[in-house]
């Protein structure tokens, strides 16, 4: 089997490929006759169709996840990760495929497709030591003959319901860690941008991952409520916007469901006097408009302490008019957004941040067909996909909507304060904790800022302070709804449940158990 051979997908009634299930080892359109279009943002044209799940599909694929487990909860350690070893194998000679299939349903640039493929690969990577991380303790002679042993042991089937904006990464932090861990896996991915799933689906197939295992039910929000509402589903991790994350944490607990919900962010970067500029300027820019800001870790609010933002603003503007726009295929720094409609949302907020007064450094609205922003060869005569420049405000205030709301688009907005401890309150007011970055060359700030700051990721010179996969990942306050972070130690504990065994055998002296063993009278 191959991959080609597999994608291969029947075409709707108005001629585009449809994009179907993964239920039990196999491509299906189950029962369901709904579907969606799916995009490409660079151009604005529907390459394909997405079918979209009823309540039944995904009932069929819980159904399969259920099957499928105890024989897969049963199988050794080393066998499950040798199967993780050789889907790492597969994913890492064909990565750059993967990345042109998020490319073009996302819009990223391939660049930042390919870092999102290898981010996820690290969490592919911690989980094949999953023989070592599911290791027990044990105490000989606890109390007289009495021995205690521990041990983590799966869950059941798990559902795993992901954003737009990382169509692989964001799977990858949940589903390695639940198979290699022993449970079966549902994921519900964007109907936005759902190919990239499915195509790892069959990686897992090539792999040897017995069917049923790993299953994709493409949909909306039927979908999530059936996973929600399923009572063989033994836990749900989900990742997108806070409203939506109190909505999955909210039903799943109230089903009974163990539930790590991540929400949204407003992540800041505090610049101190004495940081150096030309690194922070580099680092607003990077992390303001890489993947064109959809990324729940971009800094989307820049702090500038003391006498510095004048000096500040003028740098970040003056490398953020070299970015060009366009088509993510053609090496371009900044893709569109992922559809119209979110185009013209972010748009609107651009709008507002200027009618509430906030000074406009660059306009991301410029005419698109008459500025050098614009990748003019992937889009002569103008651009038909969801294109929107970069945008810098100065002069933000804490009750503005650009400040106050999470854009999720390439808007980086700077206020500006008079003291370090200014800087921490505004930080802290925040109702998001995801990440935060301070850059400065004073260890002793450094130092204290991380203690102070009530955010659950910090980077210190450090924009985006994505940890390594043997860290967990998550925030605190409205950015978090559950206990448990992804991946890390904190996602094993999410996909196992402890046990704890007391052992006592009697001695074959004693009038005991008689093992047959030769005697000597």
């Amino acid at each position: 089997m191959t991959i080609t051979q597999q994608s291969a997908r029947p075409e709707s009634a108005s001629g585009e490929p449809t994009i179907l299930h993964w239920i039990g080892g196999e491509s299906t359109a189950a029962g369901s006759e709904r579907t969606a279009p799916v995009t490409n943002p660079a151009t604005g044209e529907v390459s394909g169709r997405v079918a979209l799940a009823r309540t039944q599909d995904v009932d069929a694929a819980v159904a399969a996840a259920a099957a499928a487990f105890p024989a897969w909860r049963d199988t050794s350690l080393a066998r499950r990760a040798q199967v993780l070893f050789s889907f790492r194998e597969l994913l890492n000679s064909r990565k750059h495929e993967l990345a042109a299939i998020i490319t073009a349903e996302h819009g990223k640039v391939l660049d930042d497709a390919l870092g999102e493929v290898t981010r996820g690969q690290e969490v592919v990577e911690f989980a094949c030591g999953m023989p070592h991380l599911l290791k027990g303790g044990f105490s000989e002679g606890a109390s007289t003959k009495v021995d205690v042993h521990s041990m983590r042991q799966p869950l059941g089937p798990v559902a795993i319901i992901s954003p737009f904006n990382f169509p692989a990464m964001v799977p990858m932090w949940f589903f390695p860690l639940a198979i290699a861990a022993g449970n079966t896996v549902v994921v519900k991915p964007s109907e936005k941008v759902p190919t990239a799933t499915v195509w790892m689906a069959e990686l897992w197939k090539e792999a040897g991952l017995p069917d049923g295992v790993f299953n994709v039910v493409n949909g909306d929000k039927e979908a999530v409520d059936a996973l929600l509402d399923n009572p063989s589903i033994k836990a749900v991790s989900f990742v997108g916007s806070t409203p939506i994350a109190q909505y999955v944490y909210s039903r799943g607990t109230a089903n009974g469901k163990r539930v790590q919900a991540l929400g949204g962010a407003k992540n800041h970067m505090v610049v101190l006097p004495d940081a150096d500029l030309d690194l922070a300027a580099d680092a607003a820019v990077n992390a303001g408009f890489g993947s064109a800001g959809e990324r729940c870790m971009a800094v989307s609010a820049l702090v500038a302490v003391g006498d510095i933002a004048d000096e500040l603003v003028s740098k970040i503007a003056d490398r953020t008019r070299s970015l060009r726009t366009g088509d993510g295929l053609r090496g371009c720094d900044m893709g569109p957004l992922v559809t119209a409609a979110h185009r013209d949302r972010v748009a609107g907020y651009i709008d507002a941040g200027e009618a509430a007064g906030a000074t406009v450094v660059l306009d991301g609205r410029v005419n698109t067909s008459a500025t050098d922003q614009f990748d003019a060869e992937s889009t002569p005569e103008g651009p038909s996909g969801f294109f929107l420049g970069p945008t810098l405000f100065d002069h933000v205030t804490t009750e503005m909507p650009i400040y106050t709301d999470e854009i999720f688009g390439p808007v980086l907005s700077v206020l500006r304060v008079d003291a370090y401890d200014d800087a921490v309150q505004l930080v802290n007011d925040s109702p998001y904790g995801n990440g935060t970055a301070i850059f400065t060359n004073d260890g002793g700030a450094a130092r204290r800022y991380q203690n102070e700051i009530q955010v659950g990721m910090v980077g210190i010179n450090v924009p985006v302070p994505v940890p390594m996969a043997y860290y967990s990942f998550g925030g605190w306050k409205n950015s978090l709804f559950g206990d448990t972070h992804a991946h890390g130690t904190e996602g094993v504990h999410f996909f196992t449940r402890g046990k704890v065994v007391t052992t006592r055998w009697q001695d074959p002296s004693h009038g005991g158990l008689n093992l047959g063993f030769p005697q000597n009278d």
